[in-house]
């Protein structure tokens, strides 16, 4: 894994806004909808030479394919695991139901009723054993897509990343069904699934990439599954998804592999978000070599305090969100700078910050709340305030 070793380097979080065309055909078969293969060919791989481009032309160091290839940043592993059906009764985070006023705002807002949905609220459940495919068939169809732009780019990233989700929120958004007979507990789901996202994890390494392990569910799920009870029980629950995903990443290096955490991707009040102190000495046990986490938007901005009070381990980088991927506004770029050497103090090390972004810009295909062109100076922004920091830092 590349360090900021001669100067701040710059990265994100994942997802990259999908042209409409592409949107649609991903939905329709998130839909269970027959859609022509050849035709999602050319548009996955039209989109991913795209935000390649736009990626490097952004002064992006660390980039990825954008996620074109997939419906949502976690549901897209129902199109690469059996195992499913039914519908997953999801709570609604409390953002929604505190304020009633916010969500349908938000409703009307960023789902159009001219745009079908994908299947986030209403995610199939896990009705029997689930199992990867083991031809890992859409995995290398993505993988290969990547590659070949890559090829294709005249300029070349420093390091590319491929992100893949959790045991944790697979299993936090796809339920067990209650009479599923293959799990007992969600324990036991917890930990199936854990090691049958291993081969999709060990792929992507193979591939030359750094592995990013998207885990809103670690923070998150105190909105979701754990509102309303007691710290603690989430907690526990950190923990058996922090285990869990160890068990898939038994075979790759730490070095090889980064953990995002956020609260969601919503421009919400975030009013229950869980604080981050409690969470740090459980996230210092996953068995990574880089931390990315929320520290842009309003609500975490003041995270810095808890990561300098619980330091990272001394083999672990921080990756801190920089820009707020739920706002058009752009950030300065002095004020990213700023930010850098904010971290940088708190680290204690200036190899060891690396400049991203909160969260990714279109978690769901047609789920966007900053426009494309904006999405784009956002990044450029990223880079010349890393640039500011640089000069500061490394003179």
């Amino acid at each position: 894994m590349r360090t900021s070793e001669k100067r701040v380097l710059t990265t994100h979080v994942g997802s990259l806004p999908r042209p409409k065309k592409l949107a649609d055909l991903l939905i329709a078969r998130d839909h269970g909808r027959k859609v022509n293969e050849k035709a999602l060919f050319r548009e996955v791989e039209a989109a991913t030479d795209w935000v390649v481009k736009k990626q490097i032309e952004s002064g992006i160091d660390i980039g990825n394919d954008g996620e074109e290839a997939r419906v949502g940043f976690q549901t897209y592993v129902i199109n690469r695991m059996s195992g499913w059906g039914g519908t997953s009764k999801r709570k609604l985070p409390t953002d929604m139901t505190v304020f009633p006023k916010y969500a349908d705002m938000f409703t009307q807002r960023i789902w159009s009723t001219e745009s079908e949905r994908p299947r986030v609220w209403n995610a199939p459940q896990a009705v029997t054993a689930v199992k990867y495919e083991p031809d890992l068939k859409d995995v290398k169809f993505e993988m290969g897509i990547f590659a070949d732009s890559l090829k294709r780019s005249r300029k070349k990233f420093a390091e590319t990343f491929v992100t893949a989700a959790s045991p944790g929120i697979v299993t936090t958004t796809m339920l067990r069904a209650a009479k599923n007979p293959a799990y007992k507990t969600d324990k036991d789901y917890v930990l199936a699934v854990a090691k049958e996202l291993k081969g999709e994890y060990e792929y992507i390494v193979k591939q030359g990439h750094i592995l990013q392990i998207d885990a809103p569910d670690l923070a998150m799920e105190r909105q979701f599954m754990y509102q309303g009870r007691p710290l603690k029980e989430f907690l526990k629950r950190v923990e058996l998804h922090i285990q869990a995903m160890n068990i898939a990443l038994e075979n790759i290096p730490a070095s090889k592999a980064r953990l995002h955490v956020c609260w969601g991707n919503w421009d919400g009040p975030h009013i229950d978000d869980v604080e981050l102190e409690p969470l740090l000495p459980l996230l210092y046990e996953a068995k990574v070599g880089a931390l990315s986490l929320a520290c842009a938007n309003p609500r975490h901005q003041h995270d810095w305090h808890a990561i300098k009070a619980n330091p990272l381990p001394k083999s672990m980088v921080l990756i801190p969100g920089l820009i707020d991927v739920t706002t058009n506004y752009l950030e300065h770029p002095i004020a990213i700078a700023d930010r850098i050497c904010k971290f940088v103090e708190v680290m204690g090390d200036r190899e060891r910050v690396i400049a991203g972004a909160d969260c990714g810009f279109s978690t769901f295909a047609n789920y966007v709340m900053v426009a494309e062109d904006v999405v784009w100076t956002k990044l450029k922004m990223l880079s010349e305030g890393a640039a500011i920091a640089t000069k500061r830092l490394y003179s």
